[in-house]
């Protein structure tokens, strides 16, 4: 028989038009939650269709831009005036705009990777706070990475690095309001082609080369020598958050094929 961790809870996903964000909605449809998909783009609208082809009980649309903290507001505030309350949050966006050696990143460049893969994360968790503490129970799972340990990309390792060290303390501070706080480190995913590129400047030779190297270190990295998929990061994700994780919090789970970071 099916289990249904999800059944009629509130769930946000941030990120949801694609990757990660996107496996972790349909997955969540299929053990019927009733879901709040917010991102920037307007792809988003056709996620929510899919969800509720794969059993949501409701999907709820939020168009907003979590990097401002007046976007993270509009999210958590829309969705309490919506459903009435948020059960979990999934905080998933983020990524690497550019991969360089740290000395090649331009004053913009590095404040730009903060924007993207920390602060996201750090409104939206600051948002939903008030109304986690006044149900006196919530789940949040931050979507963080195995890249805190990598090559060309230390303004992304460092946003990374700024999203385990919340989840831990947040986890610690909250734990009294039967809160739990937890974060998933994937490592190399493939989400196929983005319909959203990261960044839309084409790649120079050297940069590709830059880029290249990623890809080797995360396989060489792996004790699988692979990618994973959306899938099975979205299958630990969806562990955190569920009852089954009942007892764990503040913890950052490595998700990368035997590399622990």
């Amino acid at each position: 028989m099916r289990v249904e961790r999800f059944e009629n809870k509130v769930v946000i996903v941030t990120g949801a038009a694609q990757g990660i964000g996107r496996a972790v909605a349909l997955q969540m449809a299929a053990e019927k939650a009733i879901l709040v998909l917010v991102d920037r783009s307007e792809i988003v609208a056709e996620v929510a269709e899919e969800a509720l082809t794969a059993g949501a009980i409701d999907v709820h649309i939020i168009n907003a831009d979590l990097e401002l903290y007046a976007g993270a507001c509009k999210a958590m505030d829309a969705a309490v005036s919506h459903f009435g309350r948020i059960d979990i949050l999934v905080n998933n966006v983020g990524g690497t705009i550019w991969a360089k050696p740290y000395e090649a990143y331009e004053e913009g460049q590095i404040e730009a990777e903060i924007r993207r893969s920390l602060f996201p994360t750090l409104w939206c968790c600051h948002a939903v706070l008030a109304q986690m503490q006044k149900q006196q129970r919530g789940v949040i799972v931050n979507v963080s990475s195995l890249a805190t340990r990598s090559l060309n990309r230390v303004p992304y390792a460092a946003a990374k690095g700024g999203v385990n060290a919340m989840t831990v303390c947040m986890a610690f501070e909250n734990a009294k309001h039967g809160i739990r706080v937890n974060a998933v480190a994937p490592g190399g995913t493939d989400v196929g082609e983005r319909r959203i590129p990261r960044n839309n400047e084409t790649m120079s030779q050297q940069e590709k080369e830059w880029y290249q190297a990623i890809v080797d270190q995360t396989i060489d990295s792996t004790f699988m020598k692979r990618y994973s998929f959306p899938e099975e990061q979205a299958n630990a994700i969806l562990f955190l958050a569920s009852d089954e994780a009942s007892y764990i919090t503040g913890a950052v789970l490595p998700v990368g094929g035997g590399y622990q970071g």
